[in-house]
């Protein structure tokens, strides 16, 4: 490099010092936050909140809340990092700005740094004229140079342009160049003001998506982003808040739509000018779904719409209600928690979504033990949890359950229902192993027969109380719906004796006159559905709903109950020979 260049680059970086001292004027982050120099991590996120909140150019229209939320961002992004604060502490001023000062001397061996940055993260130049740098290279002989180090890792400075751009009118070509490492420049792509998400929150790719999100019985918040989304850190705060009080319970992850375009496109989702938080949600046992969160974001409100979100397969009950469904037999083993919250606590709804393919779940308030019927189940201290192997056979799991933190108790419990599904697998092995050989297909054909002509009146006849039906229209719908009549049909349903119920299926594309007598559409429009019909009265009631064994079990108590209203039917059912 010759003298020209040289002294070129002294002089350019001399105005710029100058401009620094004349025009740049940082203010103290712990005074933007309001907050003081022994504040923990805790405190600074709440006055960052709330800060933030007043502040946001989206809600407030005066003049400079713009500038005064740049300042809170930029407050909060150097407290809130460890480094970045310690850097601050250390060598910045009593106002936080770029200024001439005594430095640190013991950094310096003695002697004092005249102009330093507020450490790194923060745009600006290190300037120490007793820094020489003794360069060991041959060619050089020992010559001697400032040094000047430009702090952080973010392209954009207090100056609004770019110092790789200046630099590159003297060597030309992309910015610094191949002068990068000789000006202590921290490299990579320049951001300016948008920051990137913090890694303790989990980044999503699409393989991450399909193996860890999709349908593992756990809700997510999700937060979709690109690099040009603004308030990114206000967004992550909140979520990794959120995330940590319900770890356990839910998972925080986010997506750069710009590097997963493709999974954000199958998503249908397209983040522009800010970030946008879904909630991965269940509302039924097979798969989840995606929901948008569009209130205001702060933690309280969040967290709330998180937990209103949480997995929802308990089914709250009274003991009383519970006594009577304990004595029905499922395939499945049965898990109940007695505890004193009058409403489902997180814990169990998190269990109900990791576990909802596995139990059957339940869940009810309770006082305190003196309950009678919590004597009769065995338990005497609260919260506890009882289990039912699909035989029946009851087995207490645990009383007086400690909650030291969510996540190390959901993992306990766990462990619980792991080893009672062990048992209910042994069980229902023996089981299958002493059936004779005769309770076959054709047995369970029996139990749900198909309609006809000859054997109507003997099934769902005047003396029926209730026949119902189950509407097929194809071979697939046939099967379904045998398998769930013939699974509701063994449950005892029925609390009166007087009360009984019969089943049968009719097969629709055969048989479509037989559903004009209930409809005069025949109800073709409908893939499969029930009916309830009561010959002697002439009525009927029909459900269009979901159908599924728990769906289809509700449809049929609420009948016997009286809770659903029957219409009349428009002429006897017949069927065409």
């Amino acid at each position: 490099m010759n003298n020209h260049i040289k002294l070129s680059i002294f002089v350019l970086c001399s105005l710029l010092l100058l401009h620094i001292s004349v025009q740049s004027k940082s203010l103290d982050p712990y005074k933007v936050l309001g907050v003081e120099k022994d504040v923990t991590l805790r405190q600074i996120q709440k006055a960052f909140h709330k800060l933030s909140l007043q502040y946001h150019p989206d809600k407030n229209k005066n003049k400079g809340a713009q500038e005064k939320f740049a300042e809170i961002n930029n407050a909060y992004e150097i407290l809130s990092d460890e480094e970045k604060r310690k850097n601050y502490d250390m060598y910045g001023d009593a106002r936080g700005s770029l200024g001439f000062d005594g430095g640190d001397g013991r950094s310096q061996g003695g002697k004092n740094t005249f102009f330093r940055s507020g450490g790194p993260g923060q745009s600006g130049f290190r300037f120490s004229p007793d820094e020489w740098q003794q360069s060991t290279n041959g060619q050089h002989g020992g010559s001697k140079s400032y040094s000047f180090l430009f702090g952080g890792n973010s392209g954009a400075n207090s100056f609004g342009f770019d110092i790789g751009d200046v630099f590159s009118n003297f060597f030309g070509g992309g910015g610094m160049g191949g002068v990068g490492s000789q000006f202590g420049t921290s490299g990579g792509s320049h951001s300016g003001s948008h920051s990137s998400p913090k890694r303790s929150i989990i980044s999503i790719s699409s393989q991450i998506y399909k193996k860890q999100v999709i349908d593992k019985g756990i809700s997510w918040i999700l937060l979709f982003y690109t690099p040009l989304t603004k308030g990114m850190q206000h967004y992550e705060s909140i979520i990794q808040e959120v995330g940590s009080s319900l770890k356990g319970a839910l998972e925080v992850g986010s997506v750069n739509c710009e590097v997963e375009s493709s999974l954000c496109k199958e998503l249908g989702i397209h983040p522009r000018n800010r970030p946008r938080v879904y909630v991965y949600l269940y509302k039924t046992r097979e798969s989840g779904s995606l929901l948008e969160y569009t209130d205001d974001v702060t933690v309280k409100e969040l967290k709330s719409f998180a937990q209103d979100h949480l997995p929802k397969f308990s089914k709250r009950v009274t003991l009383a209600q519970f006594e009577a469904e304990s004595r029905t037999l499922e395939s499945l083993p049965k898990v109940m928690l007695l505890s004193s919250k009058k409403d489902t606590p997180v814990i169990w709804h998190a269990l109900s979504g990791l576990y909802r393919k596995r139990f059957v779940f339940y869940d009810a308030h309770i006082q305190d033990v003196s309950d009678p019927a919590a004597k009769r189940l065995g338990v005497s201290e609260v919260p506890a949890v009882v289990g039912w192997l699909s035989n029946g056979e009851k087995q207490i799991l645990k009383m007086g359950i400690r909650v030291k933190d969510m996540k190390s108790t959901i993992k306990e419990l766990s462990l619980l229902l792991d080893d009672l599904e062990k048992k209910n697998k042994k069980v229902a092995a023996s089981t299958q192993s002493k059936k004779p050989k005769a309770d076959s297909d054709s047995h369970m054909e029996a139990a749900v027969p198909l309609l006809t002509d000859t054997n109507f009146d003997a099934i769902c006849g005047e003396k029926t109380p209730v026949c119902i039906i189950g509407v097929f229209r194809s071979s697939k719908g046939r099967e379904k719906l045998h398998t769930i009549l013939s699974s509701v049909s063994q449950k005892l349903l029925v609390r009166n004796p007087r009360d009984s119920v019969s089943y049968g299926l009719l097969d629709a594309s055969s048989q479509s006159s037989f559903l004009y007598a209930f409809d005069k559409s025949g109800f073709k429009s409908s893939y499969r559905l029930l009916i309830a019909y009561k010959a002697c009265k002439s009525k009927f009631s029909m459900f269009t709903g979901d159908i599924n064994s728990e769906e289809v079990e509700k449809f049929i108590g609420s009948v016997l109950n009286g809770d659903v209203q029957f219409s009349k039917i428009r002429q006897k059912p017949t069927f065409k020979k």
